[in-house]
């Protein structure tokens, strides 16, 4: 709530300055513009065809302040988030639209303020501003603004002469139509002016600004030099401080740049006063809940002002508060409203004895006015009591003659009375008898509303119970529905699972059927490999003949060396045969050569005992070309 305000006073500034007629409505087209960056600078994700939607040109004329307001609130101001921008960037933007139209600098270059300082005082008269339109300073507010200014350059000023300059001030917003403050262009002036500075220069008061500035719109607590010392190197160094209310950061220099660090406080946190050590003095220390800060101050002033204030941000975080001038400005408030109060109460007391008075003074003429006729009135009343007097005497006479008739008639109401007494009881026996049958008859009522209110809460009942039935009949149907639906479906994937089984039982019959004709095909591949291991052992043998064969064709003959005949002698050798056996066996040991990668341990083995153990090549051939080149034989 209290951002919403401040952003308001600063768009409050910015509409204003957009109303060129002073008529307190603005086109919709700079509406637009404004919004557009409003959204920017508050980092707001809007949607321009709402933007549109919302000032579209269906209507004549421009928007006031009271048509903008519901946009405002419902696309901007309630999605803002504290912390998602900077609130700097977004009174610049302000300042920028109202500064065009309502302020003017000295173009001789005589005003005192830069246009700088000129936007922060603007954001100081803003941030103490009253919450009423159009936003005006109390003097109260003006006063302290000025001191604070004032005691930043050193300079003191009497009560006397801030009484005289404000006088003159309120005369002068008064001259204006601005009852009850100054405006902030009334403020600007009195500080451009010079007529509360004393001669102070230029530069002067722009730090003295940016000084208030910090304090009051950043929150800055108290800002200086301190000596740090380091966490691991244990070294000490000069550091720039600010302290805010929930973070204590140092930085290079004082011109902020290079942020070194930060300190968190918290209502944990806590600061102690340590003893003069390692050259230092004046050292105090920060603990947080995971480290401990030690510092050194200049001179122990220094170190009891940033104890001081650093507890007092501490006290702040303790207390839930994020700032510190913001809960002043609502106290000083506070008691400007006790003091209006006393005032107005005051003032309402005096009015009352004032009427008192008055009331008093006619009550004393008037009761002069009662003396003087009573004393008439006491002559009056000797006059007429002597005449009453005489009267007297005169009644009297009658009355004794009146007295004696009386008796006479007193004895007959006498026995009148007896008689009215008589009826008298006989009228109260009879209202007796008829407030008892009042009563009987108020009992029957009362019964009979009771049993009407009965028949009415069973009728309700009645009613109740028929409605839950109609209810749940509906619910029933609706179940009945859905049952149908759910069965309609049931029967549709039940017809998909009986076509999805009769596809599956085809795929498994063909898958019968292969797995049949790889049968097959396997025990005809066993019968091709025992055909080829017959051959195998055939080849063998033929192998095995051949080298020996071999050996004798190979064995030199010598001179004189003569050829025994033998029974397994070759009779009638022919060259041409050899040849045809010598190209068969070579082709046969290629063959078996690269057989012999593909074949299995237990065929070679079989084919070592064929050979009977020789280191001659083994033939291994496959089926295919056992057809195509089947080996000779003997």
């Amino acid at each position: 709530m209290a951002l919403r305000k401040e952003l308001l006073k600063s768009i409050w500034y910015a509409f204003t300055a957009l109303d060129v007629e002073k008529s307190g409505k603005v086109s919709k087209s700079q509406l637009k513009v404004l919004s557009h960056n409003l959204y920017t600078v508050l980092h707001i994700p809007h949607d321009p065809v709402a933007l549109e939607e919302h000032f579209r040109d269906d209507d004549d004329g421009p928007v006031s302040s009271q048509g903008y307001m519901p946009y405002l609130n419902k696309y901007i101001l309630d999605k803002v988030e504290e912390g998602a921008f900077v609130k700097e960037h977004f009174d610049e933007l302000c300042w920028t639209l109202t500064a065009k139209k309502n302020y003017r600098a000295d173009s001789n270059g005589n005003s005192m303020l830069s246009n700088q300082d000129a936007f922060r005082l603007w954001c100081l008269f803003n941030f103490l501003s009253e919450d009423k339109y159009p936003l005006i300073m109390v003097p109260d507010e003006v006063e302290y603004l000025l001191k604070k200014v004032l005691s930043s350059m050193s300079l003191e000023v009497s009560l006397g002469e801030l009484e005289e300059l404000l006088a003159q001030e309120a005369q002068e917003a008064q001259a204006a139509q601005t009852t009850g403050g100054l405006s902030v262009w009334q403020f600007l002036e009195l500080f451009n002016s010079g007529r509360c500075l004393r001669g102070v220069g230029r530069d002067t008061l722009s730090m003295a600004i940016h000084e208030v500035y910090q304090e009051l719109i950043q929150d800055v607590l108290k800002q200086g030099y301190l000596w740090k010392r380091g966490h691991l190197r244990r070294n000490w160094a000069e550091r720039w401080f600010q302290l805010q209310p929930s973070c204590l950061c140092y930085f290079g220099s004082e011109e902020c740049k290079e942020k070194r660090g930060t300190i968190p406080l918290d209502a944990h946190c806590c600061v102690e006063v340590l003893p003069d050590r390692d050259g230092k003095r004046c050292m105090f220390c920060v603990k947080t809940a995971t480290r401990t800060y030690e510092m050194s101050a200049s001179d122990t002033r220094q170190r009891q002002e940033w104890t001081a204030a650093i507890q007092m941000a501490i006290r702040l975080q303790a207390e839930g508060k994020t700032s510190l001038h913001k809960d002043l400005k609502q106290k000083r408030r506070e008691q400007r409203e006790q003091r209006e109060r006393r005032r107005a109460a005051k003032e309402e007391e005096l009015l009352r004895l004032q009427q008192l008075q008055e009331e008093k003074e006619r009550k004393l003429q008037e009761l002069e006015l009662l003396q003087e006729a009573q004393r008439q009135a006491e002559r009056l009343l000797q006059e007429e009591e002597e005449r009453r007097r005489s009267q007297h005497r005169e009644l009297q006479q009658a009355l004794e003659g009146q007295l004696r008739e009386a008796e006479q008639a007193r004895a007959s109401m006498q026995a009148e009375m007896e008689l009215k007494k008589e009826e008298a009881a006989r009228q109260q026996q009879r209202i007796k008898e008829l407030e008892e049958m009042q009563q009987r008859l108020q009992e029957a009522l009362h019964l009979e509303v009771k049993a009407r209110r009965d028949e009415e809460a069973v009728r309700l009942a009645q009613t109740r119970l028929l409605e839950e039935e109609e209810e749940k009949l509906k619910q029933l149907m609706l179940l009945k529905e859905e049952q149908e639906r759910y069965i309609e479906r049931a029967q549709q994937e039940k017809e998909e699972l009986q076509q999805e089984m009769a596809l599956q039982s085809r795929s498994l019959q063909q898958a019968q059927q292969q797995l049949e004709e790889v049968r097959q095909n396997r025990q005809r591949a066993d019968e091709d490999v025992e055909a080829a291991q017959r051959k195998l052992r055939q080849a063998s043998t033929n192998v095995k003949h051949w080298n020996v064969q071999m050996n004798r064709l190979m064995h030199p003959i010598e001179p004189g060396d003569k050829r025994p005949v033998t029974s397994s002698s070759f009779t009638g050798f022919q060259p041409p045969l050899l040849a045809r056996r010598d190209s068969s066996l070579k082709r046969l040991t290629r063959w078996g050569s690269q057989g012999s990668r593909t074949s299995s341990p237990t065929s070679s083995e079989q084919q070592k005992s064929l050979n009977g153990g020789d280191e001659a090549p083994v033939l291994v051939s496959t089926p295919q070309e056992d057809k195509l080149d089947p080996a000779p034989e003997n």
